[in-house]
């Protein structure tokens, strides 16, 4: 009897102190996304860059989900996959967004600035690197986690894509790489959203 309840005793505090890990970094990718957001799609305004205004609307769309991460932490396995599919639905959405976009920068026809580009993207990957390594230990543990993980490796994906059409924008001078980029980034947004809404649906309706 003794034995069982210190075994039951250790395993809730464990369970309490990897639930004070995760918000702790949650917290951290919180702000490192929020702060990203807004130099990253100034600066994409600026230089009138799709891939880089994506990318920066990415940012936010990931402080959105971390925020509701964060909600759904200490809460139910309900909650914890409503909140998987949240953000299966804000991916989507962004996905949606920058199709839009890059089908406006198609029309206009302008290149963006590689210099801005290139800063910037640079920037940007080395913040989500560091989140993706913080978020890298928690991907296993539950489907809240797992969806957000797999919001931060899209980011390094979507950084990369950034980068190699700032190099193609300067070489070429022409719009075309970061159209295209832009284009990839939306494809991958929209692949995420379809995995993380069929991962979440059936706990959310077993739940």
């Amino acid at each position: 009897m003794a034995s069982d309840c210190c075994s039951a005793k250790s395993t809730t505090l464990e369970t309490l102190a990897r639930r004070r890990d995760q918000r702790r970094v949650l917290v951290i990718v919180l702000a490192i996304n929020a702060v990203m957001f807004v130099a990253e799609f100034g600066a994409g305004v600026i230089a009138g860059s799709a891939a880089l205004m994506a990318d920066a609307s990415d940012m936010l769309g990931d402080a959105v989900v971390y925020a509701v991460s964060l909600y759904a932490l200490s809460r139910s396995d309900r909650w914890k996959a409503g909140a998987a599919m949240l953000k299966g639905v804000v991916i989507l959405a962004l996905g949606i967004g920058i199709a839009v976009n890059v089908v406006l920068k198609i029309r206009s026809g302008v290149p963006p600035s590689s210099t801005l580009m290139l800063g910037f993207g640079a920037l940007a990957l080395a913040a989500n690197l560091v989140c993706f390594r913080l978020l890298t230990r928690f991907r296993h543990q539950d489907v809240n986690m797992a969806s957000t993980w797999e919001c931060s490796r899209n980011d390094l994906i979507n950084n990369c894509g950034v980068l190699l059409a700032a190099g193609l924008v300067w070489w070429l001078a022409s719009p075309w790489p970061d159209i295209v980029i832009g284009g990839l980034m939306a494809a991958v947004f929209l692949r995420s959203a379809l995995r993380v809404i069929g991962e979440a649906a059936p706990q959310l309706r077993a739940a």
